[in-house]
């Protein structure tokens, strides 16, 4: 895990508590040796700027340097156990400058440059157990005098920072609901928000994107910063061969009148099962079609010509789709997307289930409280099929990302709650750990 243990977040944050009138340097390593690299780029960045200061141009006690030293105490939640210690080190650096000591003044700044950087780095650090299945969503990292460039050219640097800081709103809202708890606890903290932390910490660097949290069974459409609109969604179920994974990939069209491809799994658990029970007239009145194993194969073969006891007992194996309808497992709508895993988001003729508490229920794949409503957002316009035809693909006016986690640290009315771990992840985490 990425992220500070519990422990050390909480060691880090009580170096803040010192009065910073009593504190010496505090003893943390110099800046060279916490990152070359970082360094390096420092002294290219003042270099081409003469040496002119970034942080403190506006004075020690700037909204620009607040900001940022604001930014570097909370810094144990997002993954940089240092940011305390670091920030009381540039603290007193900028307390020996106010004395006229211009050495010192130089070296404040460049200290908190290290800093922001180092911070920087650390939210760009992929969360823990995220498969990015498509190109498009791999994360974003910038060099170390990138991130100086572009903390320079900023229009406000208040404004900027809180803007980087609060890496998408899920994640920003949980870490305030976080801290708020911290100040209130003297500084303990449920070591699960943590690792939900960790996992939230995804930067789209698109404007518009969908993250899924599969412990709060809950999609979330954001735009521009914002949740715009949110839904319930159903999950997979707890067993390993069910569970939604944590993935990220991107949407580029929608499919209406979707067939059910039934997984081989299913076809040899679900289906043959209930044909050998029920007799071939099970798949009619469901719209099921039967086809060969190969995938390349669409023939309609007679299904009172297949061994159905030879495919519930995994010796022949066949394909079977369900046809668009009011029974079709997919409902009207379904929404696509790269992995390895074969999940993607659909419709659901049975609507009842999204007022259970418990929503682990799916075979991995993401059922959609409203898909119709989600289609909507994603096209810019109402989700309409030309004809009655099957498998009509939409493309999307622009792609959309979507990020599928597992946050079992949430907030509900700006207070931390915690939902079940039905996959064990945190169970897991902790484990690695330690």
């Amino acid at each position: 895990m990425k992220t500070a243990t519990l422990a050390g977040a909480c060691a880090a944050l009580t170096v803040l508590c010192a009065p910073a009138a009593a504190a010496t340097t505090p003893e943390v390593p110099a800046v060279a040796a916490l990152n070359g690299s970082v360094e390096q780029a420092v002294d290219a960045f003042y270099a081409s700027r003469g040496g002119a200061p970034l942080w403190l141009r506006g004075g020690a006690s700037s909204s620009t340097v607040n900001e940022l030293m604001g930014i570097l105490q909370r810094a144990p939640l997002d993954g940089l156990a240092s940011g305390p210690a670091l920030a009381l080190q540039a603290q007193s650096l900028a307390a020996r400058a106010s004395t006229g000591d211009a050495a010192a003044f130089g070296q404040a700044d460049r200290l908190l440059s290290t800093a922001w950087v180092m911070y920087v780095q650390a939210l760009q650090t992929p969360p823990a157990g995220m498969t990015y299945a498509d190109s498009w969503v791999q994360p974003r990292r910038s060099t170390p005098l990138q991130i100086l460039q572009r903390a320079a050219a900023a229009k406000s640097l208040p404004s900027y920072l809180r803007e980087v800081s609060n890496v998408n709103p899920i994640y920003a809202e949980l870490r305030e609901a976080a801290w708020a708890a911290m100040q209130a606890n003297g500084g303990t903290l449920d070591p699960r928000v943590l690792t939900s932390l960790d996992r939230a910490r995804d930067m789209p660097f698109q404007k518009r994107y969908i993250m899924v949290d599969t412990a709060g069974a809950r999609l979330y459409m954001i735009d521009d910063g914002r949740i715009v609109d949110s839904m319930k969604v159903i999950v997979g179920k707890a067993d390993p061969s069910t569970q939604t994974p944590m993935l990220a990939s991107t949407i580029y069209y929608t499919t209406l009148n979707p067939y059910w491809h039934v997984s081989s799994d299913m076809v040899r658990t679900l289906i043959a099962k209930n044909v050998l029970e029920n007799g071939v007239s099970y798949l009619k009145t469901r719209g099921y079609q039967v086809m060969p194993a190969d995938p390349g194969d669409d023939t309609l073969l007679d299904p009172a010509k297949v061994d159905w006891r030879a495919v519930a007992d995994g010796r022949n194996a066949v394909r079977v789709r369900q046809l668009p309808g009011p029974a079709n497992s997919m409902g009207r709508l379904k929404i696509p997307f790269p992995n390895a895993n074969d999940i993607y988001l659909h419709d659901t003729p049975t609507k009842s289930l999204f007022a259970q508490g418990d929503r682990n229920l799916s075979h991995g794949c993401i059922r959609l409280e409203d898909a119709e409503r989600l289609g909507r957002w994603l096209l810019g316009r109402e989700p309409e099929a030309a004809s009655r035809d099957p498998e009509q693909n939409l493309l999307l006016p622009t792609p959309t990302p979507i990020y599928v986690t597992d946050l079992t640290a949430q907030v509900k009315d700006g207070q931390l709650s915690f939902s079940d771990d039905p996959y064990r992840r945190d169970a897991q985490t902790t484990a690695l750990a330690n």
